[in-house]
């Protein structure tokens, strides 16, 4: 049957074809299908795909596989990938093809931008096949071997010289085995293992590890110092800076703050990060820095890593390695100091930074809430005014910190007296010295710094305030003299002013005490000479009143005498109209300080003089009396029409024009033509009426324009009544003003970038602080919002200024180190730095190594201090190699040996060109005092 039906189809087969040659010249010839019985096997199917792959891949080249999507790997810029899965045999495998995209030349076999297996191996582009398996390395070594062949055949097939490599063993050894075909004649064997415990001794020195390499090839391995071998020798040392240890500060605790009171304090504020003993407390980094008296900045730089390379140098013997172990680290050709930042520098998550900037997001919540009551009191009061309410630091805390707001504030009048930088007036707070600062700073560290703490911290601090006004005792912080500040805001000036009129009320009180006594002894001292004239004792009566008499006297003798007082000098070229005197100029009272909200009330007032009178309008009228009674001291003969010409030339029009200039005036041409403008002539002038009302008396007889007790009441009851909101808004100004003050007093060497970058801050925050208190009711959500931004700038700007002040401090004497590293930093943080809300995740890290000159390495020597006995107490094994103490924490070397290729055994019947050279036998090695990992190349002559 089977016969038939095979001779059956045979006929039908010819059939066809007979049908098909008619018509082979009308069609096209088909062309022949050639059957490759090379692939038969699963096997060779699998070498065919590869084969394939890498063709294609070998046809493209490097820069059309990048524009394909080649996978750019994070560590190294110039290395690409791309992938490739394969099966065979029901396995799912993946082949990585990494390849440099333009092959520059290494400067040096530790450049940094090498993959771990260009370094271990010396190859360029590389092959890696391993299984699709969760830990992606092949377990059995048939499998490995087989995986091998299969690339090496399929590489050498495609002519390609690329390195092929294969992981075996447990995926924590990291071994592999690898294969490369060099050219026709040659091919390079590679393995790699390594030993992650229990090292030997003898491989942890140079010497043993140059055994080593050289028991790979050396006949002998009785004797290797019997052995002249010419070995190339590379070495890199990476040390790291052991952990800061601070000092300990000789101060004992305060000790009138108990233990309980101290543990409180420190539940409460949570960002006190200092660790206080019983009897020291432990010195910080930023011990000195100017933050540090409110909370200690966690350290940015976290340590360096400097590297030592030592360049590729001849080796003949072991001994040369036990000397070349026990040299210094200044011998090396060259050193690369790296930097470890911490990741927080990026890190926006809540509570991960500490400063002011998470503290003056507190105080935007509490200025937030604190429209939901009237007064500051309603709040202390309150069941329900926040989550954190019930959070209020205990008496003994806020006590303490009253006690150093107002008791140790004692002598800083020549501080606050300086004059604040231009770029700190431009923000409308207080200077950073001065008591309503240093209370609003004190107040983002008190408790939580929410509304209820803000509350009772101010009435205990008004409270405070009110006892140094009562007792007339020199307000803490303050200026007691000379103007008041307009620039600042208006909480600042009300102090000001209320430390004035303090200084004014003691010099009132003394000086009435002072004539009170002397009224005493004189009257005494008067009763005495009559007794003795008269003979009768005590005649207190006629005694008082002769001295009533006498001074009754001396008032009228004052007040009618035409004797001129109070005179400042004579005013040039001008003279009294009716008795053609010499006019002089008086001393006159200086115009009373006022704060802002009391000069506005004066515009408003001197507009409305004439109609309305209020306390503006009854100030001006004293002062103007005062000025016309001292004019009136000065020139007894004086008239309305004198004191216009001296006080408002503008409403005295002169006719005359030698009258008016003084130019040859004499009594012929006198009284010069002239007139009072329209204003003073009008009938019932009020200037004219208090002209006639004011007595002629000088400066040291007249009453004092302020009345400090009258105006101190007045700012006492001001700041016991002041709406929570508006405390709240000049607290926010001042806050972020002395907040800046303080960052920029900071010293952080030259680094200009972080300057202007300080300088803009300013800048921003006055153009942002200013429209506070323009935004209404319906803007308040967009005024949060922009407070809240203003404190993600402030936030980057603080971390950058803690960034500076680390570097400076640990490479103050390697300025441009310092600055290069700075530098590389800010432009990294750069993304980082705008002002959206939301956070900006960072997945790269800050991985930069600077050269370090030889000038330089003095200073990187000051980052290493020798070992303490904490830190050396457990190091038994010693590596060798020692910096100041410090053995490396990893160690790199590489061993090499070349040979020519007309020489020895690779020069039989090879066509080369005369000394090239190829490198034999390459050992790559890096390891700790725990761990070794090595790895092999050997090249052979096929």
């Amino acid at each position: 049957m089977a016969s038939s039906s095979y001779s059956k189809a045979k006929q039908r087969k010819i059939g066809e074809d007979d049908e098909e040659e008619e018509h082979e010249d009308d069609t096209v010839e088909e062309i022949q299908v050639f059957d490759d019985f090379t692939i038969a096997s699963s096997w060779e199917r699998f070498i065919s795909e590869i084969e394939a792959v890498c063709r294609q891949w070998l046809a493209d080249g490097s820069k059309n596989l990048v524009k394909k999507g080649a996978e750019c790997l994070d560590s190294h810029e110039n290395l690409y990938r791309v992938k490739k899965e394969l099966k065979y045999g029901g396995k799912a495998y993946c082949m990585e093809y990494h390849f440099v995209k333009s092959l520059t030349g290494r400067a040096s076999c530790w450049d940094d931008d090498l993959h771990n297996m260009q370094l271990s191996f010396g190859v360029d582009d590389f092959l890696v096949i391993s299984p699709l398996s969760a830990n992606g390395v092949v377990l059995d070594d048939p499998e490995s071997t087989k995986l091998l062949s299969s690339v090496s055949i399929a590489l050498s097939n495609c002519g390609s010289n690329w390195a092929a490599f294969v992981p075996v063993h447990d995926p924590s050894r990291k071994a592999y085995i690898g294969i490369q075909n060099i050219g026709a004649n040659f091919t390079r064997r590679f393995e790699a293992d390594k030993i992650a415990s229990q090292v030997p001794i003898r491989l942890m020195h140079l010497e043993g590890l140059y055994e080593l390499f050289l028991s790979k090839f050396v006949l002998s391995t009785t004797d290797f110092s019997m052995n002249s071998v010419n070995v190339q020798f590379a070495m890199k040392l990476t040390y790291e800076t052991p952990p800061f240890e601070y000092e300990e500060e000789e101060e004992f605790l305060d000790c009138e703050s108990n233990e309980s009171d101290l543990q409180q304090e420190t539940e409460t504020n949570q960002n006190n990060s200092n660790n206080l003993n019983s009897n020291r407390v432990k010195k910080q980094w930023d011990h000195d820095c100017p933050w540090t008296e409110w909370y200690s900045a966690e350290d940015p730089v976290k340590g360096f890593e400097l590297i030592a390379i030592w360049e590729n140098r001849s080796i003949e013997g072991s001994l040369e390695m036990a000397e070349l172990e026990n040299a210094s680290s200044f011998d090396a050709e060259s050193w690369f100091l790296s930097p470890t930042i911490s990741q927080d520098m990026v890190d926006d998550s809540i509570s991960k930074f500490v400063g002011f900037a998470s503290q003056l997001r507190l105080l935007i919540t509490a200025f937030n809430a604190s429209d939901k009551a009237q007064f500051l009191e309603d709040f202390v009061t309150a069941e329900n005014v926040g989550p954190d309410s019930s959070k209020v630091p205990p008496p003994s805390v806020l006590d303490r910190i009253l006690k150093e707001l107002f008791h140790d504030g004692n002598n800083n009048d020549n501080e606050n007296a300086e004059l604040a930088s231009r770029n700190s007036r431009m923000i409308k707070g207080a200077p950073l010295n001065s008591l309503f600062a240093q209370f609003c700073l004190h107040a983002l560290w008190f408790g939580n710094c929410n509304i209820r703490t803000i509350a009772v911290f101010w009435i205990d601090f008004v409270r405070e305030i009110r006892w140094y006004w009562e007792e007339s005792e020199p307000l803490p912080r303050m200026k007691r003299n000379g103007n008041i500040d307009l620039s600042s805001c208006l909480l600042h000036q009300k102090l000001q002013m209320l430390a004035i009129c303090i200084e004014r009320k003691r010099s009132q009180e003394n000086e009435s005490e002072n004539n009170s006594e002397n009224k005493n002894d004189s009257s005494s001292i008067k009763i005495q000479i009559e007794d003795l004239l008269t003979g009768s004792p005590n005649n207190n009566t006629d005694s008082s009143f002769n001295t009533e008499i006498n001074d009754s006297k001396k008032k009228t003798k004052y007040t009618n005498s035409s004797e001129r007082r109070g005179s400042s000098g004579v005013v040039k070229s001008m003279m009294l109209l009716n008795s053609f005197e010499q006019m002089h100029a008086p001393f006159t009272q200086d115009a009373p300080l006022m704060t802002e909200d009391m000069h506005e009330e004066r515009l408003h007032a001197v507009e409305t003089l004439g109609t309305t009178m209020g306390f503006s309008g009854q100030l001006e009228k004293d002062i103007l009396s005062s000025d016309m009674s001292a004019f009136k001291a000065a020139n007894p003969n004086a008239v309305f029409e004198d004191f216009i010409r001296w006080h408002s030339p503008g409403d005295w029009e002169s006719a005359d024009v030698a009258g008016a200039k003084g130019d040859s005036v004499n009594k012929l041409n006198w009284p010069p033509k002239g007139r009072l403008s329209q204003r003073m002539n009008e009938r019932g002038n009020l200037w004219r009426k208090i002209w006639n009302d004011s007595p002629a008396l000088a400066v040291s007889e007249q009453k004092p324009l302020l009345d400090p007790v009258r105006e101190g009441e007045k700012i006492m009851h001001y700041l016991e009544t002041l709406r929570p909101q508006q405390l709240l808004e000049q607290m926010v100004c001042t806050a972020f003003r002395s907040a800046a003050d303080i960052l920029n007093k900071t010293s952080f060497g030259g680094f200009k970038l972080l300057k202007t970058k300080i300088d803009q801050l300013y800048s921003t925050l006055a153009s942002s602080l200013k429209s506070l208190q323009l935004k209404r009711d319906n803007d308040k959500d967009e005024l949060i919002g922009d407070l809240k931004r203003l404190c993600g700038i402030f936030e980057n700007i603080e971390k950058l200024t803690i960034l500076a002040a680390s570097i400076n401090r640990k490479l103050n004497n390697a300025s441009r180190l310092s600055e290069a590293i700075f530098t590389d930093y800010f432009n990294f943080y750069i993304p980082k730095m705008g002002t959206s809300l939301s956070s900006i995740c960072f997945d790269k890290e800050f991985d930069v190594k600077y050269q370090v000159k030889s000038r330089e390495r003095d200073s990187v020597l000051n980052l290493f201090p020798p070992p303490t006995l904490n830190q050396s107490w457990r190091k038994v094994l010693s590596m060798g190699n020692l910096f100041n103490g410090h053995e490396p924490t990893q160690r790199e070397i590489i061993f090499s040996v070349n040979d020519t290729l007309d020489n020895g055994h690779y020069g039989n019947n090879i066509m080369a060109s005369q000394n090239e050279e190829i490198e034999t036998y390459r050992m790559y090695i890096r390891g700790t005092s725990n761990d070794l990992w090595v790895a092999l190349s050997v090249t052979s002559w096929d």
